[in-house]
């Protein structure tokens, strides 16, 4: 079972420091076997002594140049990422990346042999048109995506979902990982809303391999509590 921390604009470097040892101190404690995520703020990524997956939210595709604002793989090398998060729906419907963007960081990271957290996900007003507009959507997030990419993770996260504190259906989340699943065969998390109260319910439904999760994952104690129940689950 995959268990992804994004932590977005939140934590200092002293800050989010405290935070992965005390998520790291726990999985050696408990021998947890879970596959172990996080996703610091830009200026908090450093070398970190765990076992933890680190990973960039975010980086231009390019060594170094003149991006202001952004940061290349010569930032990520200094501290060993090898990781990275695209697509995901505050990058497309906030910064209103488009898709020819994201699919060009996802060739270049791919390329470079990165470990990549591909997110897709609808609006309201996409889900309330049916499961068949659903499905057109999120396809059309796929494009220019190598679905065969051996470190490819997908995470359908529905933006109407992250933050709001209403999951789907467990009807709707096992409809949508199925007909991701006959896209793909890389592992597929799910996103929005995920709580130390209803992981169990999401994690042990069919084609969920993990969960990324957001606002819930602040609190570190609550992060080793999704991740002991998902060990329980996997």
């Amino acid at each position: 079972m995959i268990v992804a921390a994004n932590l977005k604009t939140h934590f200092t470097r002293a800050h989010t420091k405290e935070y992965i040892l005390q998520i790291d101190t726990f999985l050696k404690t408990n021998h947890t076997t879970n596959e172990v995520f996080v996703f610091p703020a830009q200026t908090a990524l450093d070398s970190f002594d765990t076992d933890i997956n680190i990973g960039a939210q975010n980086a231009y595709p390019t060594d170094k140049g003149a991006f202001t604002g952004e940061i290349g793989t010569q930032q990520l090398d200094e501290f060993g990422i090898k990781t990275i998060l695209i697509g995901h729906s505050e990058r497309r419907h906030v910064l209103n990346e488009s898709q020819d963007l994201i699919a060009k960081k996802f060739k270049y990271f791919q390329n470079l042999g990165y470990k990549i957290v591909f997110c897709v996900g609808e609006p309201k007003e996409i889900r309330e048109q049916g499961d068949v507009k659903t499905m057109e959507y999120l396809t059309s997030q796929l494009q220019g995506v190598d679905l065969g990419y051996k470190d490819l993770i997908l995470a359908y996260e529905p933006v109407w979902s992250i933050g709001s504190g209403h999951l789907p259906s467990d009807k709707e989340i096992i409809d949508v990982h199925a007909a991701l699943r006959t896209a793909c065969k890389a592992p597929i998390l799910y996103g929005g809303s995920v709580k130390p109260d209803n992981i169990r319910q999401i994690t042990l439904l069919s084609n969920v391999d993990g969960v990324l999760v957001g606002g819930a994952a602040l609190k570190a104690d609550d992060f080793c509590s999704m991740i002991s129940i998902a060990q329980c689950d996997a």
